[in-house]
C-alpha cells in the first residue's frame, strides 16, 4: 500500500508517496527529491533511512521484538536448530522434513574446504588475529571456487551461499587451530553442524573428542541468535559491496571485515572485559557511580542497544543459556557470573538505567558462556561472523534478486574550500 505526503521547500510544494509495510513504521520515498528540488537529506548514520525492500527480518525495538521471516526469535531457538533457521532466513519459510533433510545433507557435505587453502594459512604470522585470518580466507575462497561467482547465474548463487554456510565453521575452526598452534581438525559428516564446529575446534589427534550435547546445543542457540538482524552496520555492507556486483565471497568478507570493529562485533568482547574489570559484586556501587559520572571515561558494556529501547529479546533466551552451559560445566561460583546476575539486578531496577532503558543485551551473556566453552575473546567476533553469515547471505541474495536494486551511491553535504585557483609553490606565501 502507498499514499502520499506534502513537503514544503521554499515554499514549494513536493509531494512524495508514502511506502506501508506488512508492519513497522512506513517510509517516505524521497528518490526523486532532489530531481523535485534541488536537495537532498541529511542523515548521519542512516538511522532515520530505510535503504532497502525485505522481506527477511523485522525488528520492533521499542518493544523488545525480532522476527526472521515472521516468527518470533523465542521460538526458533527453543524449539529449532541452526541449520532449519538458515533454511527460513534463504527461502522464507520453514522447510519440511524432506527439505530439511536435504539441506542438512547439503550443507554437512561442502564443510571441506579445497586442500591448498592449509598453504594459505601459513602465511600468516603464528599470533595473528583469528578476524584477520577470517577477512583473508572468506576472500580467498572466490579464487579456489571460481563455478560460483558469476552473479547473474541463479543456480551458481545457490552453491555459492551452501558453500559459504558449509565451509564457514570449517574456516572458523581453522582459524582458531592455527591462532593457538595445534593441527586441523577436518569436519564429520555424522555430526550435526555445531557439534561438527565444537569437534574442529577442540579435539586434538593425540585423544579421542567427544562432543557435549548441552554445549552443542547451547552453541546452535547462540548462532541463532546472531543469523541475522535486519540492516545493521556489516549487512548494509555486504548489500552496499554486492550493489556493485562484487563476487558473493568478496560481500561476505566486506561484511565480516566490518563486523570486527569494536562497536559492532566487538562489543560481546567488551561486556566480558568490563565484569571482569569490576571483579566482585561488592564493587558494582562504585562502577555504576562512574558510568553516571559524565565526566568519567567508564561505560557500562553490554547494556541498551542501537536498536532496542526495550530488554533485547535475544538476551532473555541468552540469559537462560549461560545457566545452563555454567551448570552442565560444574561452574557454580563464577565471579563473572556473580558480578553479571548482580549488575543486570542493580540496573533494571536503579532509575538512571530505568529511565534511559540501558537493559541486558545479548553480548552481557555471550562472552561469559562463550568463554566457558573454551573460547578465548579474539573468536568471539568470529563465532559472530559464522552465524552472521546466513544472514549476509540471505540479504545479498535478496538484494541481487531486487528489480530495483541500483549501485549504492550515498550523497553528502560538501563543508570544504568552494573553488579556487592553483597558485604556484613561487607565489605561496
Amino acid at each position: 500500500m502507498s499514499s502520499n505526503s506534502t513537503l514544503s521547500v521554499d515554499n514549494k510544494a513536493v509531494d512524495l508517496s508514502v511506502k506501508e509495510g506488512t508492519i513497522g513504521p512506513s517510509v517516505i520515498d524521497i528518490s526523486k527529491l532532489y530531481a523535485q528540488t534541488g536537495m537532498f537529506t541529511y542523515d548521519p548514520g542512516f538511522t532515520s533511512t530505510a535503504s532497502c525492500e525485505s522481506k527477511i527480518t523485522y525488528i520492533d525495538g521499542d518493544k523488545g521484538v525480532l522476527l526472521y521471516r515472521g516468527y518470533p526469535i523465542d521460538q526458533l531457538a527453543e524449539h529449532g536448530d541452526f541449520l532449519e533457521t538458515c533454511y527460513l532466513l534463504l527461502y522464507g519459510e520453514l522447510p519440511t522434513a524432506a527439505q530439511k533433510a536435504d539441506f542438512d545433507y547439503r550443507v554437512t557435505r561442502h564443510t571441506m574446504v579445497h586442500d591448498q587453502m592449509n598453504r594459505f594459512f601459513t602465511g600468516f604470522r603464528r599470533d595473528a588475529h583469528p578476524m584477520a585470518i577470517m577477512v583473508a580466507c572468506v576472500g580467498a575462497l572466490s579464487a579456489f571456487y571460481h563455478d560460483s561467482t558469476d552473479i547473474s547465474d541463479p543456480h551458481q548463487r545457490m552453491v555459492a551461499s551452501m558453500r559459504m554456510i558449509a565451509k564457514m565453521p570449517t574456516l572458523a575452526a581453522m582459524a582458531y587451530k592455527y591462532h593457538v598452534g595445534q593441527p586441523f581438525v577436518y569436519p564429520q559428516n555424522d555430526l550435526d553442524y555445531s557439534s561438527n564446529f565444537l569437534r574442529m575446534c577442540f579435539a586434538v589427534p593425540a585423544e579421542e573428542y567427544k562432543v557435549n550435547p548441552v554445549l552443542s546445543r547451547a552453541l546452535d542457540r547462540i548462532f541463532i541468535l546472531h543469523a541475522d538482524h535486519e540492516q545493521n552496520a556489516s549487512t548494509s555492507t555486504v548489500r552496499l559491496a554486492g550493489s556493485s556486483g562484487a563476487n558473493p565471497f568478496a560481500c561476505i568478507a566486506a561484511g565480516i571485515a566490518c563486523l570486527w570493529g569494536p562497536a559492532h562485533g566487538g562489543a560481546n568482547e567488551a561486556a566480558l572485559k568490563m565484569l571482569e574489570e569490576i571483579g566482585t559484586p561488592d564493587k558494582i556501587p562504585m562502577y555504576i557511580a562512574k558510568a553516571k559520572d559524565k565526566n568519567d571515561p567508564f561505560r557500562l558494556m553490554g547494556f541498551g542497544h542501537r536498536v532496542y529501547k526495550n530488554y533485547d529479546p535475544r538476551a532473555r533466551i541468552m540469559q537462560k543459556t549461560t545457566h545452563e552451559v555454567l551448570s552442565e560445566l560444574g561452574i557454580k561460583d563464577d565471579p563473572l557470573l556473580d558480578v553479571a546476575m548482580e549488575l543486570e539486578q542493580i540496573a533494571l531496577k536503579d532509575e538512571y538505567f530505568v529511565e534511559k532503558k540501558l537493559y541486558p543485551n545479548i553480548d552481557f551473556y555471550s562472552g561469559i558462556t562463550l568463554k566457558a566453552m573454551g573460547f578465548p575473546t579474539s573468536m568471539f567476533t568470529v563465532l559472530f561472523a559464522l552465524a552472521r553469515t546466513v544472514g549476509w547471505i540471505a540479504q545479498w541474495s535478496e538484494m541481487i534478486e531486487d528489480p530495483s536494486q541500483r549501485i549504492g551511491r550515498p550523497r553528502q553535504l560538501y563543508t570544504g574550500s568552494p573553488e579556487r585557483n592553483y597558485v604556484t609553490v613561487a607565489q605561496r606565501g
